[in-house]
């Protein structure tokens, strides 16, 4: 098949978490003989960010790592159709990330209504449908084939909520060409890479991880992340973190192999509005064979093992008790360090999502 992505960005990492998943989904696609495009807008707010921040190096070192993505980039503006009927000429299956503009989402289904020689999927992985579902509601959608959603509750609300019938659940996973075990010296006990949100776990953060590192002074903790506001930062140094900022994707696997364990913590809509959904962190952080903490969140599609995979607390009481204990048990962390990966490895790779997708290709084909 030839198959080509709508997405944000490509190339940037920069407070752009689907991108993980969506560069590990397009190798395997690639790996599987499948001709696949990304194409994204020039001048991205991701793209933008990530070249203020670190410069033209960051972007070279995209290009380096990932040599087999074909990524071409447009204008928009007045000239998008003209871009999206160029960029899908010749595709079998088109696929539009929910992290582009209504613009773009709109002008690639008047192109398939025209046409009508592709399959046009609409991707969302993200929780605007609602915490913003005016947003959505918005978007043009009558000419799309079908919706994949990164978990059940979301498929629901597509058919709940905007009357969109052919919805389906494509979960996120973990990018093992990228994400798996590292050898290294540890140099924290508990590391946490997440980024501020808006609020969205800002108190959860401070309960959960910023009261632990003030109580367990002994234990030595690290974040990374983008987006957090002075007041955040010093309030993370106060408690004794060692805040260190962006940290590319492709390196994370060995930040990850420098500490004991690591944290999930689920932003509110994903606790509340949209139970079930992991996001993308758990399984990169599982893939990567460390042990994992996780604040309360209902895993409703029973994605993972609670109990086996990861440790599930349920106050900041709970959670110091728990990192107390992994701190001094090497046989418990790797006990759940073997138990995650083992699942990654049995349902939760990008090689099991390229599977999924073409399956869901050829069902709406038929």
């Amino acid at each position: 098949m030839r198959l080509v992505f709508f997405v944000h960005s490509i190339i940037s990492d920069w407070n752009n978490g689907h991108v993980h998943f969506l560069r590990g989904l397009m190798a395997s696609l690639m790996d599987r003989g499948h001709t696949v495009r990304s194409c994204e807008l020039w001048r991205n707010w991701s793209t933008d960010n990530l070249y203020n921040d670190h410069g033209a190096a960051a972007i070279v070192e995209f290009a380096r790592l990932f040599p087999d993505h074909w990524v071409q980039l447009y204008h928009g503006g007045e000239r998008i159709m003209e871009d999206v009927e160029r960029l899908t000429r010749d595709a079998d299956a088109v696929i539009v990330h929910e992290f582009n503009e209504p613009e773009l989402v709109g002008a690639v289904g008047q192109v398939r209504r025209l046409r009508k020689d592709f399959l046009l999927l609409f991707h969302d992985t993200h929780h605007r449908a609602v915490s913003v579902p005016h947003q959505i509601a918005r978007l043009n959608l009558s000419a799309y084939d079908g919706v994949l959603a990164f978990g059940q509750s979301l498929a629901e609300v597509y058919r709940r909520d905007f009357d969109l019938p052919r919805v389906f659940t494509l979960h996120e996973a973990a990018d093992t060409n990228v994400f798996y075990p590292r050898e290294a010296e540890k140099t924290h006990d508990v590391v946490w890479i997440g980024n501020w949100g808006d609020e969205e776990r800002s108190e959860e953060i401070r309960r959960y991880l910023m009261d632990s590192a003030r109580e367990l002074k002994d234990l030595r903790f690290a974040l990374y992340g983008v987006r957090y506001p002075w007041a955040a930062v010093e309030e993370l140094k106060a408690a004794g973190i060692d805040y260190r900022g962006w940290v590319p994707n492709h390196r994370v696997p060995e930040v990850l192999a420098r500490a004991r364990m690591t944290l999930h913590i689920p932003r509110a809509y994903y606790r509340q509005a949209l139970p079930g959904i992991p996001t993308i962190r758990p399984f990169e952080a599982l893939a990567c064979g460390i042990p994992m903490i996780c604040t309360p969140w209902d895993d409703r599609e029973g994605l993972f093992r609670a109990g086996k995979d990861y440790l599930l607390v349920e106050t900041p009481e709970q959670m110091r008790r728990t990192m107390r204990r992994l701190a001094g048990e090497a046989a418990e962390r790797e006990r759940l360090a073997q138990n995650g990966l083992e699942t990654i490895r049995a349902r939760h790779t990008c090689d099991h999502r390229a599977a999924e997708l073409l399956d869901i290709c050829r069902r709406l084909a038929s």
